[in-house]
């Protein structure tokens, strides 16, 4: 027996509490869900970044028209694992008219025709991007103050080269010493070289090569490389210091990368400033690219057998041979010394176990 009547009709005394109607969202956070689609951006313009400071993009649009201009971006949050570097070609949307206050968003990067790194050191596999898009490579050294390192120029060649790069040379403060000693490491290879002093700096001469190009300035700490760049691009300001007279050392002076273009008579181009660096790591380099750098030997180690490491102790090394029977110069034994000193690395790095 039931305790309610037969009379009693359920339906109708709950047919105001009926709920059926009311739209419910099951995501528990009340929002729409997210979609791995993104937005086409088919409206998105494309810049050269000519730095970064703090988080924000310095890029130029509409390079060399009328309607040029410079604006401030901030990287799209969905590029936060992507490096952007000074010269990448950037996809910019948002305001970009380049007005105070105003700010773009990079949602994108353009291909890259080159990428220059360097590691922390030899055994680094960790790559520290310096510039993207660089087609030439100015290795500044001075003769002295501090001392040229021939072996710091040929790390610098072979990143270049790895790079796809091409390698250009300036040697400053000639007027305190001879750097002929120091050049003749460099005879043979396909680098051409400018000399610089105090009284005769070679700007001419060296814009001349930058027309046209995206050049990327490189050198130790000290050597002139900001003074140079000032001498080239005289809007550039960039801070210049001195050689500490007890260690040898110079101070950084530059603190980050930056494109200045350069106006000449001959045309513009853009120069690339770097900070100053004292090691310059190729643990980011395929060994195999290595002997390219060195031209002269590379053309003797197309008779080595194959997979012939061309170390000290290799066999039947075709380098070693022509070392030994006096094929070689004073300078060919010195380039052969530096090469065989980057492959050891490697080398040496190879063997290590895993983990270290």
């Amino acid at each position: 027996m039931s305790w309610l009547d037969d009379s009693d009709d359920l339906d109708d005394d709950f047919e105001d509490f009926d709920e059926s109607s009311i739209r419910t969202r099951p995501n528990p956070k009340a929002n729409r869900p997210r979609t791995k689609r993104r937005p086409a951006h088919d409206d998105a313009q494309i810049g050269r970044v000519l730095g970064v400071d703090r988080g924000r993009y310095s890029v130029l649009l509409d390079e060399d028209t009328p309607d040029e201009r410079l604006i401030t971006a901030a990287r799209a949050r969905e590029l936060r694992r992507n490096p952007i570097v000074t010269g990448d070609q950037a996809k910019v949307v948002g305001d970009i008219s380049g007005e105070d206050g105003t700010l773009g968003r990079i949602i994108g990067i353009a291909d890259r025709t080159s990428l220059l790194r360097r590691s922390a050191d030899d055994t680094d596999q960790v790559e520290r991007v310096i510039v993207a898009n660089a087609d030439q490579m100015l290795v500044v050294v001075a003769a002295a103050d501090p001392e040229p390192r021939a072996r710091l120029v040929d790390r610098y060649l072979v990143a270049a080269l790895d790079a796809g790069i091409r390698p250009l040379l300036v040697v400053t403060k000639t007027d305190l010493a001879d750097p002929s000693r120091f050049l003749s490491h460099f005879d043979g290879l396909d680098l051409r070289v400018f000399t610089s002093g105090q009284d005769e700096m070679p700007v001419d001469e060296i814009g001349a090569a930058l027309v046209g190009h995206s050049t990327v300035f490189v050198g130790h700490s000290g050597v002139g490389k900001s003074t140079l760049v000032n001498a080239l691009v005289p809007s550039a300001l960039r801070a210049t210091g001195h050689v500490n007279q007890v260690t040898g050392r110079g101070r950084h002076t530059s603190s980050s990368t930056v494109s200045l273009r350069y106006v000449g008579p001959e045309g513009n181009g853009w120069v690339i400033d770097t900070p100053g660096v004292r090691s310059f790591g190729l643990g980011h380099v395929n060994p195999a690219n290595i002997l390219a750098a060195f031209t002269e030997l590379a053309e003797i180690a197309e008779n080595c057998p194959r997979g012939c490491t061309h170390l000290a102790d290799a066999p039947d090394c075709a380098l070693i041979e022509a070392a030994e029977s006096g094929e070689l110069s004073e300078t060919g034994l010195a380039r052969l010394d530096s090469l065989q000193r980057l492959l050891q690395t490697f080398a040496d790095k190879a063997e290590q176990p895993p983990g270290r």
